[in-house]
């Protein structure tokens, strides 16, 4: 079974280990992207750029890494997560109050952080973290 999305954040984890500039990813989806803004708009990584839009053959991007990435990854089984839980998942993936971040697909507000889902007080599902 694959999965594009714990692949991708795999390929973070390994670049940033072995110190890379920036690692070329493919194939890509919608999702991907969104996870990758959210990262750049919380400083986990530079930037990114698109060097093969999704729909050509998979897509690919370039991601332009930190350096500040401690461990990062895909929640699987992907979980459904109330406000009320939030916290119990934030012990469980996080190694601190606030180190690092949940990425939450919900169904108002597309993906968002724990600290979004807290503040909007909606739930969803758990797609990965980063800290």
């Amino acid at each position: 079974m694959l999965d594009p999305l714990a692949n991708v954040l795999t390929a973070i984890k390994n670049a940033e280990q072995r110190r890379l500039e920036y690692i070329d990813i493919g194939p890509i989806s919608k999702l991907i992207i969104k996870v990758l803004e959210i990262l750049k708009r919380e400083n986990y990584i530079k930037d990114f750029e698109i060097l093969a839009p999704p729909e050509e053959k998979g897509g690919k991007v370039r991601i332009y890494l930190l350096g500040k990435i401690n461990d990062i990854g895909a929640i699987k089984p992907r979980f459904p997560v109330s406000v009320d839980q939030i916290e119990k998942y934030e012990k469980r993936f996080l190694p601190a109050v606030d180190a690092g971040i949940l990425i939450i697909s919900t169904s108002e507000h597309g993906l968002i952080t724990n600290k979004e889902a807290l503040k909007y007080k909606t739930g969803g599902i758990l797609i990965g973290y980063v800290y």
